[in-house]
């Protein structure tokens, strides 16, 4: 089925009649052309891109087939609810989590013909469950961070700066063919380390530990990964704290699998690290799901429901951290994809303690 049609299924079961798509990542999703100005909607039996001057042309050429692109000549609380009342829509789904409530209301006292009810369930349970493709691209994305990682480490100079660090990580994954970078690069070292999403500063690296978040995106699609290296030698007490978050993070990736339940697997690396002096240090989830967002469903929580388990198809991170305030922190990230009956690491980077 293509995902038109999968879209359309979920609209069914979900009892709507129609889907106005606002975020520019279910746009994307949906029609396959980037606009991030662009709406959809998608109805029964016919479905529409709307896109301004700007991106018409290539919207012509991109959008995948089964949609009609429109260049609107007319104000959308114009058009939209002319579309709504052609279509003979019932029930006309928003997404609650992206439009605003300003613009929410604006529809809302045009559209007359039509119920407008929050949505957004519609998008999650497709996008959860990745594609063969769409899992084509994470891994692509992944491969190109992790040859960026492998030559910036033969780079990194003590007199650079963690502002100087990464951007030149930044530029060797654009430069190795990335579309963009999937967030904004932490390169955190010494006691800027200890800040599980520190800014990078402009200041020389500090011995210790430095801390590397990042990820590219390949056709919209994120990876993401930590790694943590020491500038000097790491002293034994550094080594122990290192070895037991490999610990907590091994001890997931060997257990995690479909149907295992996805708050469990946060706590056997919770209960790890709890086990140790470092207990209270690991004040994050375990993991989050990535696709055309960095952080979407599902959650690897203490907080997930009870009931909640992984399925097959669903790509999700695991990265335990130890913090330890005013002193240093580390966090080790793999993303790990669900399969039936099982689990594939996507990550290839080595996890043995590097020192610079």
């Amino acid at each position: 089925m293509t995902r038109l049609e999968l879209i359309k299924r979920e609209m069914e079961k979900q009892g709507i009649d129609a889907i106005y798509l606002t975020s520019a990542e279910n746009h994307r999703y949906a029609c396959g052309f980037n606009n991030p100005d662009g709406q959809v909607l998608i109805t029964k039996n016919k479905s529409y891109v709307f896109a301004d001057f700007r991106y018409i042309e290539a919207a012509k050429r991109e959008v995948r087939e089964g949609f009609e692109v429109i260049m609107p000549t007319t104000a959308e609380t114009e058009y939209l609810p002319a579309l709504v009342t052609e279509n003979e829509v019932r029930t006309l789904g928003f997404e609650e989590d992206n439009m605003t409530f300003s613009h929410y209301s604006k529809l809302k006292e045009v559209i007359k013909d039509a119920e407008m009810a929050p949505a957004a369930k519609v998008m999650n349970a497709r996008r959860i469950t990745k594609t063969e493709d769409e899992v084509e691209c994470i891994v692509k994305a992944q491969r190109i961070a992790e040859a960026a990682l492998e030559e910036l480490l033969g780079r990194i100079r003590y007199d650079m700066t963690e502002k100087e660090v990464a951007a030149e990580l930044e530029y060797l994954m654009k430069r190795g063919g990335a579309e963009n970078i999937s967030f904004e690069t932490i390169a955190v070292s010494g006691t800027n380390s200890s800040s599980p999403h520190g800014v990078p500063r402009n200041v020389k690296l500090e011995r210790g530990f430095l801390t590397l978040d990042f990820g590219a995106t390949i056709e919209g699609y994120h990876s993401d990964m930590t790694r943590t290296v020491v500038i000097g030698k790491a002293d034994e007490k550094m080594k122990d704290l290192y070895n037991t978050v490999l610990k907590a993070q091994t001890s997931v990736l060997d257990v995690i699998t479909e149907g295992a339940k996805n708050r469990e697997m946060d706590k056997i690396a919770r209960d790890i690290i709890d086990s140790t002096e470092y207990k209270g240090c690991f004040g994050h989830s375990l993991g989050h799901g990535v696709g055309l967002l960095i952080h979407e469903l599902p959650n690897l929580s203490p907080k997930s429901p009870e009931d909640l388990v992984l399925h097959a198809g669903e790509i999700v991170t695991v990265e335990p951290g130890i913090y330890v305030e005013g002193l240093y922190g580390c966090r080790i990230e793999d993303m790990v994809h669900i399969t039936p009956g099982g689990a594939v690491n996507l990550t290839a980077a080595p996890k043995e303690l590097i020192e610079l």
